[in-house]
């Protein structure tokens, strides 16, 4: 019976150890990725050149010239809440380009993009990136209005257009990224509303930590039962940028969960839609993007 003991004893040592190992190896990968150590810089081009076939293009009819909203999903890519976003956008007389940044490096496979979620792959200083070749190449689109753009970010995509808005640009750039895209006229300028719906706003979110250096009016759509991506984390970063004079306003549901928005969840899931709470965020953002888009 000792001996049973002391074998267990030590059964139990070598696997505590190796979890222990484990979890330092997933925060140090996580660090390295936050600071931008693992990520290789492209030219603007080839990010375009990466992203641009997988958008999905949603549009009034017509040629426009439309104000024009692009979305970012969470960290398990673009699931159903992006047509559920589209729809109502269109209706309003918006275009929509939804843009897919795990699909075409193959962080559509389950356990790839879960560990996008664990900030394994892709972080948002990375992603931020693909936000800002978007931006730049929607801008060049025949049926967009260059000048009344608008980014909504769900989720991961929230934590990657925060990251590029605290990112001082042109000198320090998105981990991506090794220079400029062609811009428009106004810069980032040209985004007029900048929607954060659940957006991670943890400690590696550069927003807690460096100023917002564009002027866009925010909106934070958040969840009070949200345990991915808590509420309280986020009204932190509320508290600066009001002090710091930007334009914020928030909008906050009481018992929804986090990704509330999106009808289809894992079979063991513990999130949840909610369809009133869907409608009344998307009504919600669309009165903040309203009036953006008719400023001067």
């Amino acid at each position: 019976m000792p001996k049973r003991r002391s074998r267990l004893r030590r059964i139990l040592g070598f696997a505590l150890l190796a979890i222990g190992v484990i979890v330092v190896v997933v925060i140090l990968n996580a660090l390295a990725g936050v600071l931008g150590l693992k990520s290789e810089r492209l030219r603007p081009e080839a990010v375009s050149s990466l992203l641009r076939p997988y958008d999905r293009v949603i549009k009034p009819e017509g040629d426009g010239p439309f104000p024009t909203a692009l979305l970012f999903s969470g960290c398990d890519g673009p699931m159903d809440n992006m047509d559920t976003w589209a729809a109502p956008l269109v209706e309003k007389g918006w275009a929509v380009v939804v843009v897919d940044s795990h699909t075409p490096r193959g962080f559509d496979d389950p356990v790839l993009w879960r560990l996008v979620c664990f900030a394994q792959l892709m972080p948002g200083g990375e992603r931020a990136g693909d936000v800002l070749v978007s931006v730049a190449d929607a801008a060049q689109m025949p049926f967009v209005d260059p000048d009344r753009l608008a980014v909504i970010g769900m989720s991961h995509g929230g934590w990657s257009i925060m990251d590029l808005m605290a990112f001082d640009l042109p000198q320090d750039l998105p981990f991506n990224l090794r220079a400029m895209p062609q811009m428009p006229a106004r810069g980032l300028g040209a985004i007029r509303a900048v929607i954060l719906v659940y957006p991670w706003c943890g400690i590696a979110n550069r927003a807690r930590h460096e100023p917002w250096t564009q002027d866009a009016p925010i909106h934070f759509i958040l969840a009070t039962d949200d345990t991915i991506a808590p509420a309280d984390d986020c009204l932190e970063v509320v508290g600066e940028l009001r002090e710091a004079g930007r334009a914020v306003t928030t909008q906050i549901f009481d018992g929804v969960t986090h990704a509330f928005d999106q009808k289809k969840h894992g079979s063991l899931s513990a999130l949840v839609f909610d369809e009133i709470a869907t409608q009344t965020a998307i009504n919600g953002a669309i009165s903040v993007m309203e009036p953006a888009f008719t400023m001067p």
